[in-house]
């Protein structure tokens, strides 16, 4: 291995690479963002009354949506009203879609930072500072997250926290038979951590590590049945995986990033392994945030 020092350039005041030339990289590698696995849909793609977005970028294996918005030398504030007004209207166009808005500048300024921060939250928002770097001929970039999206405060991290009930509670607005569900999935939890235990709240059973949340899976016992929550990323293989192993999945949750599961009375036993599978793949998608 061998040291060698890389000049830092301005793209904006290169006399020969441009935004389109940074779109131009970004399109033929969107990797390079570094947001996972994501492909190309479009490229100057026109709006209606409103010029053209940059970049639309997809999840390779889930329906989220990457509006990008590229920006040489500093972000101003035509820029980030261009980038959300863009989100907005491919959202409105597209609303099967979860999409993310994206700024790439070269320079996010603290102000800029501070305005962007009062977003989001409510607007999914991601903001990317560019850096391009010489060596010789050679010429690389290097993209940081200095904003990621956030997602709005999980509810064990609000008002719910207050409202702990007991198992009582919970055996009247279920019943005694789909509490003791929540026991059975609370031994296959325990194999990724035996220090857990189950923490009843007034609007589902949760778990706790040493009295502090650990919800990477839920459960809402009813009646004749409990409705299984594991936050798990949305991606087309996950879903057909927990089908194909014959798990009743009722949906997906986009807004708390969890799928919604019907077990009946006697399926926990019945599918222990994909259901211990995915609460491995739970506790560790949790564990690496």
């Amino acid at each position: 291995m061998e040291f060698t020092k890389f000049e830092k350039i301005s793209l904006k005041n290169h006399p020969e690479l441009n935004e389109r030339w940074v779109q131009d990289r970004i399109a033929d590698d969107p990797g390079i963002l570094g947001h996972g696995d994501v492909i190309l849909k479009d490229k100057e793609r026109i709006q209606p009354r409103a010029g053209r977005l940059d970049l639309l970028l997809q999840e390779a294996e889930s329906s989220r949506r990457y509006e990008v918005e590229v920006q040489l030398g500093a972000t101003d504030e035509n820029h980030i009203i261009r980038t959300i007004e863009y989100w907005d209207i491919e959202r409105k166009r597209y609303p099967q879609y979860e999409h993310t808005a994206v700024i790439v500048a070269e320079d996010i300024t603290s102000r800029f930072l501070n305005v962007v921060s009062l977003f989001n939250g409510m607007i999914p928002l991601i903001a990317i500072q560019m850096s391009a770097l010489r060596n010789g001929n050679l010429i690389g970039l290097v993209f940081t997250t200095v904003i990621n999206q956030l997602t709005l405060g999980l509810v064990d991290e609000d008002e719910e926290t207050q409202e702990v009930t007991d198992r009582a509670y919970w055996e009247i607005r279920g019943s005694k038979k789909t509490v003791a569900m929540a026991d059975e999935l609370l031994q296959l939890a325990k194999k990724c951590d035996p220090s857990l235990e189950l923490k009843y709240n007034k609007f589902y059973i949760g778990l706790a590590k040493n009295g502090q949340p650990s919800n990477f899976i839920i459960v809402r016992p009813k009646k004749d049945f409990i409705r299984f929550e594991p936050r798990l990323k949305s991606l087309t293989s996950t879903t057909e995986r927990l089908e194909n192993a014959g798990l009743d999945v009722m949906d997906y949750d986009v807004r708390w990033g969890r799928y919604r599961i019907r077990l009946k009375t006697g399926e926990i036993e019945k599918y222990n392994e994909i259901l211990t599978e995915i609460i491995n793949e739970a506790y560790g998608a949790t564990s690496g945030e």
